[in-house]
């Protein structure tokens, strides 16, 4: 996006080239403040006045076209709308009022409603990212969405809660205003040139994480389990660990999908879209008959809240993590986990990814050929080794983890 300042005169802005397909460029007048002219790569000329506008931020206001309109007619509307800006108005306020411009909010809630929840299967994940990194923007008008203070939010984010919070609230970002953009519920002339201003935002780069529970760490981290006085909160970390789920398909276990006869768990559908049966291991069996006999509705780990199932382990996560003193240590490396020691005691790579349910195009038909039994026999391996690591040698010593039923919120 190039920019230069100087004097306007006719024969300047006449010689202006035009910048290249799909881009825009911005010039300023060296003589008004905040007076600048827009180029597109058609030739289209536009003066525009560009102010930071206190409590608000910048705002960037569309005049006339040049040379319809005149350098001077240009500079007269600029001190005009100068004047109203000292005076503690917002003239771009009040000129998205009369064009009914959406604010920022009102466009995430619509894909949301329009989208997400439609076609996704992380439109909580993308809720909980706007509440977390863009509820600022709730009231912030699409017009004051520049790549400049999305590059500098962006950086601020990365410093702040790290490169991959960041990098997942960019991508939301991109996705609301793209949706938006192809789905007509936006006017592209309201947004910095016709592109999704965040298009150019270079993200961070991400190191792929490998974390699991080592051996040294395992009787730290079971012990913290087993004085873990919420049994909603010890146990679904620990059917996390032996079965090897995310922690969606944790929550969202339901007794109907359970067979503790044949040791099974059927989740009807996956992160990837396709239907996933897990071996469940003796020690699994033992912590689900015991929830059995205290259940309340059709769900393993029920919740007090409208889903009627748990909802947000985080607060039970962090008190294990911080007794056991594996603060880096996050519920996804549960998962890993049990991979990284199927991997370690022998399994195959395959036997690996039936068992963690990964989707592989070239391995597709291979898993559809594999019996439950090697699959079973490779997590019994696995969660052996980790038991025995662990200091929980025994089934019995799983099965009968202090079992306080005290609430803690």
């Amino acid at each position: 996006m190039a920019q230069s300042e100087f004097n306007f005169t006719k024969h300047a802005l006449e010689k202006l080239p035009s910048p290249a397909p799909g881009k825009r460029a911005y010039h300023y007048d060296s003589k008004t403040s905040g007076l600048g002219l827009s180029v597109t790569s058609a030739g289209t000329k536009t003066f525009i006045v560009y102010r930071w506008i206190k409590g608000t931020g910048p705002e960037r206001i569309t005049l006339k076209r040049f040379p319809d309109m005149t350098i001077e007619q240009a500079r007269n509307e600029a001190a005009r709308i100068n004047g109203a800006i000292a005076t503690g108005s917002n003239p771009a306020e009040d000129l998205r009022i009369r064009k009914g411009e959406w604010s920022f909010g009102k466009l995430f809630r619509e894909y949301l409603e329009g989208h997400a929840k439609l076609h996704t299967k992380t439109w909580e994940e993308a809720e909980a990212n706007f509440r977390r990194y863009m509820e600022d923007w709730e009231n912030r008008r699409l017009s004051q969405l520049h790549a400049v203070e999305i590059q500098k939010w962006h950086a601020k984010l990365g410093k702040q809660r790290g490169p991959y919070a960041a990098n997942r609230a960019l991508e939301l970002l991109r996705a609301v205003i793209n949706w938006a953009i192809k789905n007509k519920r936006i006017d592209r002339t309201m947004l910095e040139g016709t592109e999704n201003p965040a298009k150019d935002v270079t993200p961070f780069k991400e190191r792929s994480r490998s974390r699991f529970l080592l051996a040294e760490e395992l009787p730290r981290f079971f012990n913290a389990v087993r004085d873990e006085p919420n049994a909603a909160i010890r146990d679904f970390v620990l059917i996390s660990l032996l079965t090897g789920a995310r922690k969606t398909n944790v929550l969202e276990m339901r007794w109907a999908d359970v067979n503790l006869d044949q040791r099974t768990w059927h989740i009807p559908e996956t992160k990837n879209g396709e239907a996933q049966t897990i071996p469940l291991t003796p020690e699994a069996v033992d912590i689900l008959v015991t929830r059995q006999a205290t259940k309340t509705n059709g769900y393993v780990f029920p919740g007090e809240g409208k889903s009627g199932h748990l909802r947000e382990p985080k607060k039970g996560w962090n008190r294990i993590r911080m007794r056991a003193g594996i603060q880096d240590v996050r519920l996804h490396d549960l998962r890993r986990t049990m991979g990284s020691w199927q991997a370690a005691t022998g399994t195959s790579l395959i036997v690996i990814g039936k068992s963690l349910g990964h989707k592989d195009m070239s391995t597709t038909a291979i898993y559809a050929r594999l019996d439950l039994d090697p699959v079973r026999q490779a997590m019994q391996t696995a969660t052996s080794a980790m038991l025995t690591a662990g200091g929980v040698r025994a089934r019995a010593e799983v099965k009968h983890l202090p079992s306080s039923r005290r609430r803690v919120k």
